[in-house]
Formats: C-alpha cells, sequence, structure tokens
C-alpha cells in the first residue's frame, strides 16, 4: 500500500457547538467531551501526591545536562524506559514502521507539536515519529493521565515534555504554552487530543499557523470544533479527522472500553458487579463496550439514548431502554459515556441512594455536574486516590470517581494493542499532511480513506498468526474491486459502528 500517497477528498461537516466549560481547576482542558475518545492508558504507578513540590519551581537536567522539560521527577526515567519496552512489545504497527524508517525518513524536517495523553503508549508514538525523522515537543491533554514515570524516561531520552499527573488549571496551560512558545523552535505540525493545543496556538500564536502543514486530530470534540473553524471560514490549515475511522472508532472505542470499564472500578472500588444496577448514559461504541462488559459480569443494565437507532440497538441486544429519572433512585452504579455535558445533574445526584458509584467514561469532564457537589452542605472525603465520598447532611453519600473525569484515564489502564491501532493511524496521518504537495489539501477537515484503515487493520493481524484469503482475479472483477482493496464502499457499516453520513460524499482518490 502507498500509504505516503494516499489522497483524500474533501470533507465537510457540521457538528453541534462545542458545550462551553464550567468552572473551577476540576474542567482542566483535558476537556474533550468525547465519549468516542480515549487514546491512553493511565495510572501512574506513582502517586503525584508524594512530593508537594510543584515541578514548574524545581530545576532538573537529564544525564546529559538537558533541561528543556517540566516533568515530576527525572529519577525515575529508569522505570519508565520499562514501561515502554513493555508497550512496544504490544504495539507492533508502530515497530513495522520504525523498520521502515531505517531507509526513508518520511517525517525528516517535521517539527511535531503534540498534546495527548502521555503514557506508554505515547511514548512509543512520539519514539516512533522521532525515528521516522520528526522533532517533538509535548504536552498533556488531561491533568490526571500523565504517567510521570514515562515523563521522566521521554525527557531522559532527549524529548521536550512538559506533563505531570496533578496538574493544576494554570499548570496545565503553561505546559502547552511551553511546547509552542519556545526560541528558536517553530512547529509545522500539530498531534491534538481535544483540540486544546490547537485553541491555544490560534489564540495566542495565529502567525505561527503560517508554518504549519496541518493538523491530526483525534477526538470527538477536537473535530468538532475544527469543523467550527472550518465553516466559520477560520480554519488556517489541513486537518486530519482520525476520529472517525474506522479503526479509531471500532477498535479503541468498543474493544477498549469493553474491558477498561471493569478495571477502571476494581480498581477504585473493588465493587462486584454480579446483581448490581447499572444504568450506562449513552449507547454509542463506548457505552456499547460499558453494556456488554458489564452484562457478561451478570449486572442489570439500563440504557438511556437520545437517537432512536442507538436506542433500538441497545433494546435489540437486551437492555432496557430508559430515561434517567426512572431509574435513579434504584442504581447501584451511574456511568455517563455520551460526549454532551450536564448529563447527570444535582437533581439526579441528590437522588441516589446511599453508596451509589457514579463515573464518567466520556473524555471530558462536563458530563457530570460536579461543580454543583462544591457547595457548603455538602462534605467531600477523599477515600483514596481518585475516589471521593460526598456527602449529604442526612448521611447519604455518594462515591465520585476522578472528579467526574474519564476513569479509565485516571484510575486505570487502557490496553496497549488497541492504542497501538489508534497511534499508528496517527502518524501515518501525520506522514500523509507533511508529505503532500501544495495543493492537494484545502484549509478544510479531510477523513481518512477505507485503504488506510485496512492497511493499519493488515499491520496487527500477524499478532494473530492470521492468513488473510486473497482474491481470485474472476472473483475481484465479480465484485468490482482491487484485489489489493480497498473492499469495502466508503458508506460500509460495520457490525456496531453507528453510521456517520459524511462517508457518503467521499470520492477518494487512491
Amino acid at each position: 500500500v502507498a500509504t505516503w500517497d494516499i489522497q483524500f477528498a474533501e470533507q465537510k461537516q457540521e457538528f453541534n457547538k462545542r458545550p462551553s466549560k464550567i468552572g473551577r481547576r476540576s474542567l482542566s482542558r483535558s476537556i474533550s467531551q468525547s465519549s468516542t475518545d480515549s487514546y491512553s492508558s493511565a495510572a501512574s504507578y506513582t502517586d503525584s501526591s508524594d512530593d508537594e513540590t510543584s515541578p514548574r519551581d524545581k530545576q532538573q537536567k537529564n544525564s546529559k545536562g538537558n533541561g528543556d522539560f517540566c516533568i515530576k521527577n527525572i529519577k525515575q526515567a529508569d522505570f519508565g524506559r520499562r514501561e515502554i519496552e513493555i508497550a512496544e512489545q504490544e504495539m507492533p504497527a508502530l515497530m513495522a514502521l520504525r523498520k521502515r524508517a531505517q531507509g526513508e525518513k518520511p517525517l525528516a524536517g517535521a517539527k511535531v507539536v503534540g498534546c495527548t495523553h502521555i503514557t506508554a503508549q505515547t511514548a512509543v508514538l512520539m519514539e516512533t515519529l522521532s525515528a521516522l525523522g520528526a522533532q517533538c515537543r509535548w504536552a498533556a491533554c488531561n491533568i490526571y493521565s500523565t504517567q510521570n514515570e514515562v515523563a521522566a524516561a521521554l525527557a531522559e531520552g532527549g524529548f521536550s515534555v512538559f506533563a505531570w499527573k496533578g496538574e493544576s488549571e494554570d499548570d496545565f496551560w503553561w505546559c502547552i504554552d511551553r511546547c509552542v512558545n519556545v526560541e528558536g523552535w517553530q512547529p509545522n505540525m500539530i498531534l491534538d487530543d481535544g483540540g486544546d493545543l490547537t485553541h491555544w496556538i490560534y489564540k495566542k500564536y495565529p502567525s505561527m499557523f503560517k508554518k504549519i502543514k496541518g493538523i491530526v486530530e483525534e477526538s470527538v470534540t477536537g473535530v468538532h470544533r475544527l469543523y467550527q473553524l472550518s465553516k466559520a471560514g477560520k480554519l488556517c490549515v489541513p486537518a486530519m479527522n482520525v476520529n472517525d475511522s474506522v479503526t479509531k472508532q471500532k477498535f479503541d472505542n468498543l474493544y477498549c472500553c469493553r474491558e477498561s470499564i471493569l478495571d477502571g472500578y476494581k480498581r477504585t472500588t473493588d465493587v462486584m458487579f454480579g446483581g448490581k444496577q447499572v444504568v450506562v448514559c449513552g449507547y454509542g461504541e463506548v457505552g456499547k463496550g460499558c453494556c456488554a462488559a458489564l452484562k457478561a459480569m451478570g449486572s442489570i443494565v439500563y440504557v438511556t439514548e437520545i437517537d432512536p437507532i442507538c436506542a433500538l440497538q441497545a433494546c435489540m441486544d437486551g437492555f432496557r431502554l430508559v430515561k434517567l429519572n426512572e431509574v435513579i433512585r434504584q442504581v447501584d452504579i451511574v456511568i455517563t459515556c455520551t460526549g454532551n455535558k450536564n448529563v447527570v445533574v444535582r437533581e439526579h445526584l441528590d437522588r441516589m441512594k446511599n453508596g451509589c458509584i457514579v463515573c464518567n467514561m466520556g473524555h471530558s469532564n462536563t458530563e457530570i455536574d460536579v461543580a454543583s457537589l462544591r457547595t457548603p452542605e455538602l462534605t467531600w472525603e477523599r477515600v483514596r486516590s481518585q475516589v471521593d465520598h460526598v456527602i449529604w447532611p442526612d448521611g447519604k453519600r455518594i462515591v465520585l470517581l476522578a472528579e467526574g473525569r474519564l476513569l479509565n484515564l485516571s484510575c486505570s489502564t487502557v490496553p496497549t494493542f488497541v492504542l497501538s491501532i489508534t497511534a499508528t493511524t496517527q502518524a501515518l496521518a501525520l506522514i500523509e499532511l507533511y508529505n503532500a504537495p501544495e495543493g492537494r489539501y484545502k484549509q478544510d477537515v479531510y477523513l481518512l480513506p477505507k485503504k488506510m484503515d485496512e492497511y493499519v487493520a493488515s499491520l496487527h493481524l500477524p499478532t494473530f498468526d492470521a492468513h488473510l484469503t486473497e482474491l481470485t482475479d474472476e472473483q475481484a472483477k465479480y465484485l468490482g474491486l482491487n484485489k489489493n482493496g480497498p473492499f469495502k464502499p466508503n458508506y460500509y457499516r460495520y457490525a456496531d459502528v453507528p453510521f456517520n453520513p459524511c462517508l457518503l460524499h467521499h470520492d477518494f482518490i487512491l
């Protein structure tokens, strides 16, 4: 597959306006409110509270004397390196791209500024981009998802990383600014998760877009914001929508969350799922994964939905479709994964029974109205890391996980193999935008072609010793296909992948 030369047709789609943020530090602009968006594993094995000194107040250097980074503790680098080496074993496609780069450097001269979750899996991506010829500067898109030991390993390896677990709101934006605003270095590519990096450059350093060749965005929220800019005629450079690629939607969201939802709950609460009544708000890819896992564990699962198609899918999968108000008094667990705001509000929280566990599996912290719980009559009690009891005057308490932020990023880990799929798609999108001849892409948002999705999938098949069947010439002619793909039309809807009508309007040139 000539992955470097894939062309994309113009993609235009309107999305709902991005919800406005609400106050206080809890609303870190990790804020990508995608329920379909999670590129990262999360829990750092080192507690961010072990040293109260802010990394911004420390002067640290790696073993080579380089101090162009800001992390928790450079001494954790060896531990972080072992984490990265473990991740490499489950990320076969990225390792394959590295081998290919021995003879060619498709990102030579690229200066990539990134804002994603900084985990062992992200480190493999960053080191792959470096092997492909790119220079990288990186910040975190979520204040809780950084693995401190991995950030240390990256800093020791010469990467300019600005992130640590437990950043404040001010720290969050400071780190992004340190990545962007540096003398003698200007980015020409953006890799974003949530749109905050793009927003910061657009707001503070708009002149930088004169040298930026493109943006790669993997989150629902970030994609929404790009389409808004495009619609308003304010998008300055081409952008790739990685979020709506099949490999991202299907694997990163459904299969990943099907496993990580249980992991996050077990690590934080030790809860037993058998017999528990659970309401899952949203039956998109993330919701489907969560519901499947909980049902398999013996939970009684209810679903809320606004989309009649997803609602019908939930019913056909054996789940009862309800309104949240109908079950809020009886359920033991509430999970949000809609990508919306104020899905669970104070009225719902007041009506929950004692001991109800509340968490969010969407990318943003806007789904649960946590700000409404910061009132004098309610008492907050930290039970363990990322677990709070919120206590009402009558003694009732609910268990709030990760202050309403993404559970699997903040409290557990995400399967590395799934992240390999997303990271490979991001790398290929960067390569395509960076190497595209002038004029191929306009100042608009483009969707990845089916052929690239198939290529990413094919790179992961050897892990399973899987053997693809090849079409004969006669069969290919009968189906009207190229023997090497793509094998499905752009409007084909893979099982359980919600249909995106924008796919009907693509005419990819391969």
